[in-house]
C-alpha cells in the first residue's frame, strides 16, 4: 500500500469487511465486543501501534493494540473494542508509530470500507462503526415483499362509464388518458393550474387482481388527502380522502379487499409542510375555517413560522404553496401523533400498514421518533419508510447528522444509492467490481435488519422513468421542454433500455432488500422528470415482452425464500458480469427463521459478449445448478465454469 506523499512504502493491510480484520462484521448492537487486527510489515521497525476510536460525541479513545502473532512477513497487531451503551456512530483509524516516523491508516478515498490507505496527516479518512440498540429490529413481511408505487390520478380510473369524482376546482381535466402531463404556469413559471386524468381508489381495487398477479404484497400510494394539486403534497386536509379520489368508507374498503389478498397499504406522509390552501393556513380563504394566514387566533397559528405576519413566512424550498411547519409544536404533535382521533390513529385503524415519510431529512429526528413510538404502539405490526437519498447510516442536512436506522426511528428508507449504482453499472460508468464495493458499503454501515428492508427501486415519481434513462435519452438540461413531452426512444435504443431493464430487475428482485415498482415501468412507459413521468397506465397498450419478464422474475422471489433473506455474498468476476451468492443453510435464514436450505448464484451480464465465469462452490459439494429463468440443470463440471452469453442472466439454485 503506497504512504501518500512519500516514496517510502508502507506494508500495512486493514479490510472492514473481512472478519481476519474486524469481528463481528458491520453494523452491531450497543455493548458488542469488537475485535480489530492490522497487519504490518516485519521491515516497518514499528515502536507502538494504537486504534484512535472516536464516537459521535467527539469523545476520543487510543487504544493500544498488543502482537499476537506473524504471517509470511508480517505481524498481526490486535485491539479489543469494549462498546458501551452509548448508540450512533464511531469512527476508527489507526496510529503507527516507527523508527522512520509516524503513520496514519484509515479508511480509502472514496470512505467506502473495506482495504483502506496510508496517510501521512493526522487525522486520516476513518472507517465508520454503526452501532443500534438493543434488539433493534424490524416486521418481517417487509422483508419478504415487494411494493407497487401508485400516483393515483395516473394509474386506473374504476368508474365504469370513466367519469371523475367531483372535479376539483382550478383544474384541467385532461379527456384523453394517454395524453401527456403538462403544467399549465405563467410566465413567472408559477403553475396556475394542474391537469387530472381520473385515476381514483376505486381504479385501484378493480386492479388488484392485476397486481395480486404481478406479486405485489405492499401498495405504496403516493399522497390520497384532499389538497389543491394534482400531486397532493400540499395537504389541505390530513383527515379526509381527496374527493378526486373517493372517500374514506371507499379507502377502507380498499385496504380490506386488498388485505384479503395478500396485499398491504403504506401512504405517503407530508409533514414537513402543509398547503397555503389548506384547513391549516387557508391563505386562499376557501375553508370555512380560521387558518393561521387568516389570524393570530387561529388554533393552528403555531403550528407556522411567521416571518412578518401574515405575508413572510418559512415554505418548502422557497415556495409559497408549501408554508412549512413547527413539526414538535405540541398542537401539531398532538393533531399528527397524540389526540384521540391523531392522523396516526385515524388511518391506522382505518387498515393502513404504516408510512413513507416525505423528505425525511427535513424532519426533526425527535418528530421522527415520536411518530414511529406511536405507531407502533397503535399497530406493533406497521412500517416506518423515510425517503432519504443518501447512505441514511451517516447522512449530513443542514449542518446536523442525522440518526435513522438505530432502533428508535425509521424501518426503511427509500435505497436511492441501490438505484444510482446499477445504473451506473448498466450505462457502463463503472464495472462490476465498484459496483460490489458501493453495495457492499451499504451492507457494511447499516444494521442487518434494515438492509434487508431497503426499499430498493429503480424508478419514482421523483426520477426520470427508467426505460428512458437505460435508453441513453439525450440528456434533459439540453432539449426544451416540448421535445421532452414529444420523446421517444427509437427502435433501437428501445431493445437495448428493454434488454438493459430485464437484466436489472433481476438483480432488484434477487438482491436483499425490498423490490420496488413504480407504476407503469412494467408496461414499458416512458419519460423525463415530472410531470412526464407521472404518465398514465397505458392500459390496453402493454409493453408485453416487458410485462410478462416482471411477472416472471417477481414470482421467483415469491417462490425461494433465499432470494429475501438468505445470506449475501457479492462475487468478484470479468467486469462486465455482476454476481452474487444467496444461501439458507442448516434450514435458518439470515434473521434466524425456519427456511428451506438453498443457495443461489445470481449473474448478470450487460455486455453483448459471451463470458466464462469460473464458480468457487467445491467446499459446497455442488457439482451442478438448476437455471431457473431457461428452466434447465447446469453441469459446472471439475472446472465449475459456467457460461453466461451476452445481454443475459442466470439464477442458479441448488434446489429449484
Amino acid at each position: 500500500m503506497a504512504y501518500r506523499g512519500c516514496e517510502y512504502i508502507m506494508q500495512i493491510i486493514h479490510n472492514s469487511r473481512d472478519l481476519l480484520f474486524r469481528s463481528p462484521f458491520g453494523a452491531v448492537e450497543c455493548e458488542t465486543d469488537i475485535k480489530l487486527k492490522i497487519n504490518i510489515g516485519k521491515k516497518e521497525q514499528v515502536k507502538s501501534v494504537k486504534v484512535q476510536l472516536t464516537d459521535g460525541t467527539g469523545k476520543v479513545q487510543k487504544i493500544d493494540m498488543i502482537t499476537i502473532s506473524e504471517v509470511e512477513d508480517f505481524d498481526i497487531y490486535e485491539a479489543n473494542i469494549e462498546l458501551t451503551e452509548y448508540v450512533g456512530l464511531y469512527w476508527y483509524h489507526f496510529i503507527i508509530d516507527t523508527e522512520n516516523g509516524t503513520f496514519y491508516y484509515g479508511n480509502n478515498c472514496s470512505m467506502s470500507g473495506g482495504e483502506g490507505e496510508v496517510f501521512y496527516d493526522d487525522p486520516p479518512l476513518s472507517y465508520q462503526i454503526t452501532v443500534y440498540k438493543k434488539e433493534n429490529t424490524t416486521v418481517d413481511w417487509i422483508k419478504d415483499g415487494i411494493i407497487y408505487q401508485i400516483f393515483p390520478d395516473r394509474f386506473y380510473n374504476g368508474n365504469e362509464d370513466g367519469t371523475v369524482l367531483k372535479p376539483h376546482r382550478d383544474m384541467i381535466l385532461r379527456s384523453n388518458w394517454r395524453e401527456t402531463p403538462k403544467y399549465i404556469k405563467s410566465e413567472s413559471g408559477r403553475i396556475d393550474f394542474f391537469d387530472y386524468f381520473g385515476g381514483n381508489i376505486l381504479g385501484v381495487i378493480k386492479k388488484l387482481p392485476y397486481l395480486k398477479e404481478l406479486g405485489i404484497t405492499i401498495i405504496y400510494l403516493n399522497p390520497i388527502f384532499e389538497a389543491e394539486s394534482n400531486h397532493k403534497y400540499d395537504t389541505g386536509d390530513y383527515k379526509k380522502i381527496d374527493a378526486m379520489f373517493g372517500d374514506e368508507e371507499l379507502f377502507k374498503e380498499l385496504c380490506d379487499k386488498a388485505r384479503k389478498q395478500g396485499i398491504r397499504i403504506i401512504l405517503d406522509g407530508v409533514f414537513s409542510h402543509t398547503g397555503s390552501d389548506s384547513i391549516y393556513f387557508n391563505r386562499e380563504g376557501r375553508y370555512d375555517s380560521l387558518g393561521a394566514y387568516q389570524s393570530k387566533d387561529s388554533e393552528y397559528f403555531d403550528w407556522y413560522k411567521f416571518d412578518h405576519y401574515p405575508d413572510k413566512y418559512s415554505s418548502w424550498w422557497g415556495v409559497d404553496t408549501l408554508p412549512e411547519v413547527e413539526e414538535l409544536n405540541r398542537g401539531y404533535l398532538d393533531y399528527i401523533v397524540y389526540d384521540e382521533d391523531s392522523v396516526v390513529n385515524k388511518w391506522s385503524k382505518a387498515g393502513i400498514s404504516g408510512w413513507r415519510l416525505d423528505v425525511a431529512d427535513e424532519l426533526p429526528g425527535e418528530f421522527i421518533k415520536k411518530f414511529k413510538k406511536r405507531l407502533k404502539e397503535v399497530d406493533e405490526d406497521s412500517v416506518l419508510i423515510g425517503e432519504v437519498w443518501e447512505d441514511a447510516s451517516n447522512k449530513k442536512s443542514y449542518g446536523q447528522r442525522r440518526t435513522y436506522l438505530l432502533g428508535e426511528e425509521l424501518d426503511s428508507t427509500m435505497n436511492y444509492p441501490f438505484r444510482a449504482t446499477f445504473l451506473d453499472f448498466f450505462l457502463n460508468v463503472i464495472d462490476s467490481r465498484q459496483a460490489g464495493l458501493e453495495v457492499m458499503q451499504i451492507k457494511e454501515n447499516y444494521p442487518i435488519h434494515h438492509f434487508y428492508s431497503l426499499m430498493n427501486m429503480l424508478g419514482t415519481h421523483d426520477s426520470q422513468r427508467i426505460l428512458t434513462v437505460l435508453g441513453e435519452a439525450p440528456d434533459g438540461k439540453k432539449i426544451s421542454q416540448q421535445d421532452k413531452e414529444k420523446f421517444k426512444l427509437d427502435e433501437d435504443k428501445l431493445k437495448l433500455a428493454v434488454d438493459r431493464l430485464k437484466l436489472l430487475t433481476v438483480i432488484q428482485m434477487t438482491f436483499p432488500g425490498v423490490p420496488s415498482i413504480y407504476y407503469g415501468d412494467e408496461a414499458g412507459l416512458e419519460g423525463y422528470e415530472d410531470p412526464i413521468n407521472r404518465r398514465t397506465y397505458p392500459w390496453g397498450d402493454v409493453n408485453t415482452e416487458l410485462l410478462e419478464w416482471f411477472k416472471k422474475v417477481t414470482s421467483l422471489r415469491t417462490k425461494y425464500d433465499v432470494l429475501k433473506t438468505g445470506s449475501l455474498e457479492i462475487l468478484e468476476l470479468d467486469g462486465d458480469v455482476f454476481g452474487f451468492i444467496r444461501e439458507i443453510t442448516n434450514s435458518k435464514d439470515v434473521f434466524d427463521r425456519e427456511r428451506q436450505d438453498n443457495l443461489s448464484v445470481v449473474l448478470v451480464n450487460r455486455s453483448d459478449r459471451d463470458i466464462e465465469i469460473k464458480l468457487d462452490l467445491k467446499e459446497k459439494n455442488i457439482e451442478k445448478l438448476y437455471d431457473v429463468i431457461t428452466d434447465k440443470w447446469i453441469d459446472l463440471g471439475e472446472e465449475s465454469v459456467v457460461k453466461i452469453d451476452g445481454f443475459k442472466t442466470l439464477v442458479l439454485l441448488k434446489t429449484p
